[in-house]
């Protein structure tokens, strides 16, 4: 959704939007959040105004994704509903000695007469999902010796033999619970 600045005033407008599933995808295919995908496409509730040359932005964005689990490689679904808010700045015009004050680095600006939302609020979406995909708390992952998937089975293979070097640890343990 495309809003022209000089159309947003100091009224709070209310809008809601569609942010198709292939974009959003594109972005997390080549980010750090690969293991993450839409399902479907991202719902947008906004609200916004303007105060002088600043556009504020409040809303939340809800949609379902899915994720292969870090610790069994299972695909599952998460529902994700993300409060959102975020203001904007007319970009200033630097010249080319002129440096970014430290101040200026917390904001973020628009340049042109147009803000295209469904980047602001795709990224406000990444930055809402979770650091790890796990299928669930209990997720017992896989065997690291044959790869079966702990959850659905027990494997046969022995339990690896614990290492000498943690013995003192294990032991210390033991004595502080006493």
């Amino acid at each position: 959704m495309k809003l022209r600045v000089d159309r947003i005033t100091d009224e709070s407008t209310e809008s809601t939007f569609s942010v198709p599933a292939d974009e959003l995808n594109q972005r997390l295919e080549t980010g750090a959040t690969h293991e993450f995908r839409l399902a479907a496409p991202l719902e947008v509730d906004v609200r916004y105004y303007r105060a002088g040359d600043e556009i504020y932005f409040d809303g939340s964005c809800s949609t379902v994704m899915e994720g292969t689990c870090a610790r069994c490689l299972e695909t599952f679904s998460l529902p994700l509903d993300a409060p959102f808010e975020f203001v904007l700045t007319h970009a200033p015009k630097l010249e080319s000695a002129q440096e970014l004050h430290t101040d200026d680095l917390a904001l973020s600006f628009y340049e042109g007469d147009e803000i295209d939302l469904g980047p602001l609020v795709g990224e406000q979406a990444i930055l809402a999902l979770p650091t790890r995909a796990v299928c669930r708390e209990d997720c017992k992952g896989l065997c690291p010796s044959c790869g079966t998937n702990l959850n659905d089975e027990t494997c046969a293979c022995k339990p690896a033999p614990a290492d000498p070097r943690f013995a003192v640890l294990a032991n210390a343990r033991v004595r502080s619970a006493s």
